[in-house]
């Protein structure tokens, strides 16, 4: 149980410093604007779908968590 409370306790680290990231605007400027994000506007109503960025965080997550499973 000690590995458990100490991988918890790294991604709970993580989680605060992508936090502090995004609160400083430091990921705020790319993240959700890539290439081939979906932006429908249309009077008054508009539907975001932000694709490509699912893409690159479910693949930086993978490589993330392939190494913690090594």
């Amino acid at each position: 149980m000690p590995e458990l409370g100490k991988i918890l306790i790294l991604f709970g680290a993580v989680i605060v410093l992508i936090g502090l990231a995004l609160c400083s605007g430091l990921g705020a400027s790319w993240l959700g604007r890539l290439p081939g994000d979906i932006h429908i506007k249309r009077g008054h109503s508009a539907f975001y779908f932000p694709i490509v960025t699912c893409i690159a965080v479910s693949i930086l997550l993978s490589i993330l968590l392939s190494f913690f499973r090594r």
